[in-house]
């Protein structure tokens, strides 16, 4: 029975830590709870070709393409040739449930029995007008009648509406011809026939060609590409955005309205009451709540260009010079992706020996890395499964804590110095990671061999690993931990922290040496080689002694948060987010200062104290809240109490791509690159992207850096939305699905499916 009674007392306690509120003793919020509501989760596939592919349509669920003037289908991820389809085709065009070819030497309609030949013309465009199918040719437009097409210029010819040329009984004498050309486009709009030609937007009303129609407003550019009718809108592509035509109004959407490229080259209608829109360098989509959503080359496409797209039921095909890329659209929850990413972390062999790691491509296979932090790497997703465990009671959750856990605890007690951390652990041989020749600064890395010969481990541990450990053990300890799995969490507060004091307020490598980062003592933050680092470090150390203090009730600890107080560390963490000169803003420190806050704060007792630490997150968040990240909102919302902007916070883990690998992205020529209404660029970033417009970072938690990424040879793993979604659910800042169909909740795994990292084949972690 003795051993029964933690798992009681964790039992007990689980509908308390469920509201999340008791860690910080908030108990009114302002902050709203956000349902989990279904939305569509896009997933992208590039396919590339050597020619560039000049038009797209989809037709019967099936797309077509065109490439150097022939007609493919996309079959199986691949484009094969159509059988029989004409030759020296320059655009396809589904309309009226038809699929028309435009060709140099006529136009073909798709049937029954194969490709027919309307005509023999060469038309630009054609559009449904008043239920009837009409066609343009560059000069002139046709109505489909009975199988043919039919010219609708009037028998006198065409009126123009210069009124200088109207006679009293309303004829018109024009010393020339009034052309209706050179057409590009036609496009039927509140049942009116409007022609685009170069430059030039025109009406025409079966008689009269009216360029005189606009009255307020002029084209953006002179360059002008495609036409689109949507709802109360004609909008207009051109080198400078988009003209929106609305009654005789004529305006734009540009970069400062907030589209991405002005230097716009096709436009098509969504699924969704969205629009598409082409670019030179890559797609846009506008959604029908005026969400601009920018899907950019290398991530999404396989090239800059677009030159069509084409919308079917659920998918996206967006032509470009280099082949295409295909957006499929599926209803997903957030809790939803995070199963999929869970999933994706299992069938990828992120894990190993409790280790999360990134992957990367090595010799022909993906190798797990072996880094300069596996236990920082390892703290987000301890501390998710920590908070999915409060939150449900998954056994499974539990066991992946306690594993992490373990992992992390293994880094101190591989060392022969109690409370010392390693950085990480290698195999001798099973890891197929090579050991790293780089520490901290630039200087050699330091390796040391276990006893036993079995393990390498990494020395030189800076702050960073020290305040992940501190943050998830005592995450794991409170929420998580079961019988001797709580001792051992405390024991590893204790040992940490006792090791810091031990040695004056810093960590000794083996020869007894500060490690290069592992500084928190007066002597360094408080004289000028560290002093950028005084408010951030001093907030670790007095997180360290608050924390060994809260777990383990020794007076030691205690003792030593006085000090810290007593050289005036709490004041200094108020300014510890340094914004200027640029060389100290270092976007890693943010990760460590809010693993501070979360910690520091639940701990602390002094109201004093806490009223500093307070206002210091108070100026941080302020700094940070442009980034608009989960992570930073829901610390200061489960802090405080305060307003958090939590529905910005669900909009960017809607926003998290599928796709784990580490892409290379551009952003910096974009032409909506400003701050957005309501916040301050206290960093200098220009603008707060999308995870969806960046690629899959460590921890996610960076949104202002416009460019970046890798080549698509790593695997990035994604504990990031899994500890800000957990997080989330803990704390209340999202509600659970109210759906319980189960394609909507969660990802089904097909046993024995692996894609990464072939599963780890070695020595097993020692048991302690």
């Amino acid at each position: 029975m003795k051993n029964l009674w933690p798992l009681c007392v964790a039992l007990f306690l689980l509908p308390i830590f469920a509201t999340g509120e008791n860690l910080f003793g908030n108990g009114a919020h302002q902050w709203k709870a956000q349902k989990d509501e279904v939305y569509s989760q896009e997933s992208g596939e590039i396919i590339r070709t050597v020619h560039p592919i000049l038009s797209a349509a989809v037709f019967e669920e099936k797309c077509y393409v065109v490439m150097e003037g022939n007609l493919y289908q996309l079959e199986k991820g691949a484009f094969t040739p159509v059988s029989e389809a004409p030759k020296g085709i320059f655009r396809l065009k589904q309309i009226n449930n038809q699929l028309w070819l435009l060709a140099n030497d006529g136009i073909f309609l798709r049937d029954y029995k194969g490709w027919q030949k309307t005509d023999n013309r060469k038309f630009v465009d054609l559009c449904l007008h008043q239920n009837h199918l009409l066609a343009a040719t560059s000069e002139e437009v046709y109505r489909l009648e009975e199988g043919k097409f039919v010219s609708i210029k009037p028998k006198g010819g065409y009126y123009t509406s210069d009124m200088t040329m109207l006679q009293e009984n309303g004829s018109q004498l024009n010393d020339t011809p009034v052309k209706l050309g050179p057409i590009t486009r036609i496009e039927s709009h509140n049942g009116t026939l409007y022609v685009l030609r170069p430059g030039e937007l025109v009406l025409f009303d079966g008689l009269e060609v009216n360029s005189d129609f606009i009255d307020w407003g002029r084209l953006p550019s002179r360059e002008t590409h495609d036409m689109i009718s949507l709802g109360s809108r004609l909008l207009i592509s051109t080198g400078k955005g988009i003209a929106v035509l609305r009654g005789a109004s004529l305006t734009s959407l540009g970069g400062k309205e907030g589209l991405p490229v002005e230097q716009t080259s096709c436009l098509a209608n969504g699924f969704d009451g969205d629009l598409w829109i082409g670019t030179a360098k890559g797609a846009v989509r506008m959604t029908a709540e005026k969400e601009w959503q920018y899907f950019g080359a290398q991530i999404w496409l396989p090239g800059d260009h677009v030159n069509a797209i084409a919308v079917g039921k659920n998918r996206v095909y967006i032509a470009t010079d280099t082949g295409m890329g295909i957006l499929s659209y599926e209803p997903f929850t957030l809790l939803k992706k995070a199963s999929f990413y869970e999933k994706h972390l299992e069938e990828w062999g992120h894990k190993r020996l409790g280790f999360i790691h990134n992957l990367y491509w090595k010799n022909g296979e993906w190798v797990r890395e072996v880094s300069d932090n596996d236990g920082g790497n390892t703290a987000p997703y301890l501390a998710a499964m920590c908070y999915k465990y409060a939150c449900t009671g998954d056994k499974t959750a539990r066991h992946e804590a306690v594993e992490s856990a373990m992992a992390l605890i293994w880094l101190d007690r591989i060392t022969p110095v109690d409370g010392f951390i390693a950085r990480s652990i290698w195999s001798a041989t099973a890891d197929k990671d090579e050991r790293g020749k780089q520490g901290s600064g630039g200087l050699p890395a330091k390796w040391y061999p276990t006893s036993d010969g079995k393990w390498f481990w990494k020395g030189d541990t800076s702050s960073d690993e020290v305040i992940a450990h501190f943050y998830a053990i005592s995450l794991f300890y409170e929420l998580a931990a079961e019988g001797i799995e709580k001792e051992l969490a405390k024991e590893h507060i204790r040992r940490m922290a006792s090791y810091i004091l031990k040695c004056g307020w810093v960590m000794n490598d083996l020869d007894g040496k500060p490690t290069r980062w592992a500084r928190w003592n007066p002597e360094y933050l408080l004289r000028p080689y560290g002093y950028s680092d005084k408010g951030l470090n001093g907030l670790e150390a007095l997180t360290f002694m608050e924390t060994a203090y809260a777990i383990t009730g020794e007076e030691i600890f205690k003792t030593g948060n006085q000090q810290l107080i007593k050289w005036g560390y709490p004041n200094n963490t108020i300014r510890q987010k340094n914004v200027f000169p640029p060389e100290t803003i270092a976007p890693w420190d943010d990760h460590l200062a809010f693993w501070s806050y979360y910690t520091l704060l639940r701990y602390v007792k002094d109201p004093q104290l806490k009223a500093i630490y307070l206002r210091s997150l108070d100026r941080t968040w302020e700094v940070k809240r442009m980034a608009q990240v989960p992570w930073y909102n829901f610390i200061y919302g489960a802090a405080t109490g305060n307003d958090c902007e939590e529905q910005k916070a669900i909009v960017h883990l809607r926003d998290f791509p599928l796709d784990c690998m580490a892409n290379k992205y551009e952003n910096s020529f974009r032409d909506d690159l400003f701050v957005e209404p309501g916040y301050t660029s206290y960093e200098g970033g220009k603008k707060n992207l999308s995870p969806r417009e960046s690629s899959i970072a460590q921890d996610n938690h960076s949104s202002t850096d416009l460019d970046g990424g890798l080549d698509g040879k790593r695997v990035m793993n994604p504990s990031g939305f899994l500890l800000d979604y957990w997080m989330g659910r803990y704390h209340g800042f999202i509600e659970a699905p109210t759906t319980s169909d189960p394609d909507l909740i969660s990802v089904k795994s097909i046993p024995g499916q692996h894609f990464g990292a072939a599963p780890y084949d070695g020595p097993p972690r020692p048991a302690f």
